[in-house]
């Protein structure tokens, strides 16, 4: 056996059981330290019995940020905003609680569990449903779900544009076409047909393709500039890291630190968090996402068209490709 064999025996061996590793690292502990991180709530209500209701939540270790407000609603607009998940109303008859399920069904039931914990004793704490996520998708598991099959999508339009050899502005029109498909598509079967979006259709069309168009540029922007490694350093970056760092199926205050930063910044999780203010929030807070994913596309899309400037290698009679040589002198 030669070495070249041996070689490739030995990177398979090892390169398989790293990838493993890294994809039950990405999944598996965010989910296994999930715990709230700085997670905007509101708080209104009379001064005394707010401050002590301010003093118990910050006790808990930096857990949640706390915004006051002077009314009840003051507080339903901050969290139809996406300032805060939710606020404490306090009443002279005892605590109420505002949530926004559309905004995260586990983040409504970690703010009812804790508000609860601290009525007195056999107090029932009035739960009002602000935004409330969609009669079809009351969890929420549809719309996190919806984060992989578009990472999946904007790495194959990346790979597909790679291997059959789109360069320059083919590759980004190539690129722009899927995108905008894959969101009509996507719209019609999670709105129209499974009714587990509600927002403008157009929009979360718009949301849907911009997500998977930033996705797929980056891919084979990296494709365009490092070759086919690029393919596998993008579908590593978005799949494994951007996918369980997007917090779309819980929040990103919910992760460790800096996870839910990370995720934030990369397309998955602004995907996420893009599609839910225009499904759910009649498009308010869109300003961060639009702005990462966007950043994302453009720079994909610059690489892809440097990268069509580069002369192509030649290809020989075999169908191996060589690099041009320079005429010899005479």
């Amino acid at each position: 056996m030669s070495a070249t064999p041996n070689r490739r025996l030995v990177g398979v061996v090892l390169l398989v059981p790293l990838v493993v590793t890294l994809a039950l690292w990405a999944f598996a502990w965010p989910a296994a330290r999930s715990a709230p991180r700085d997670l905007p709530v509101g708080i209104t209500g009379a001064a005394p019995a707010a401050d002590r209701l301010q003093e118990q939540l910050e006790k808990r270790d930096g857990a949640f940020e706390i915004h006051r407000y002077g009314s009840e609603s003051a507080a339903r607009s901050a969290i139809e905003d996406r300032a805060v998940y939710g606020a404490v109303v306090l009443t002279p008859k005892g605590p109420e609680l505002l949530t926004a399920s559309a905004a995260g069904p586990a983040v409504a039931q970690l703010l009812h569990d804790v508000v609860t914990a601290g009525a007195p004793e056999g107090t029932a704490v009035p739960v009002t449903d602000v935004v409330a996520a969609p009669a079809a998708d009351p969890r929420g598991s549809v719309l996190g779900a919806s984060i992989l099959p578009l990472a999946i999508a904007g790495v194959a339009a990346g790979s597909a544009v790679t291997l059959l050899r789109l360069r320059g502005a083919r590759a980004a029109v190539a690129l722009l076409g899927v995108a905008a498909l894959v969101g009509v598509i996507a719209t019609a079967l999670t709105d129209s047909w499974l009714g587990v979006l509600t927002g403008d259709w157009w929009g979360e069309a718009g949301a849907l393709g911009l997500t998977v168009l930033a996705i797929g540029a980056t891919v084979a922007g990296l494709a365009a500039l490092a070759g086919p490694p690029g393919i596998g350093i993008g579908a590593l970056l978005m799949v494994l890291v951007g996918n369980p760092f997007s917090g779309v199926t819980s929040a990103p205050e919910l992760l460790p630190r800096p996870i839910g930063m990370i995720g934030r910044l990369l397309p998955p999780g602004a995907g996420g968090s893009l599609l839910r203010s225009v499904a759910f929030f009649d498009g308010r807070a869109v300003g961060g996402p639009v702005l990462v994913l966007t950043a994302w596309a453009v720079l994909g899309l610059a690489a892809v068209l440097i990268g069509g400037r580069r002369r192509p290698p030649a290809r020989t009679p075999a169908g191996t490709t060589t690099e041009r040589q320079p005429a010899p002198a005479v």
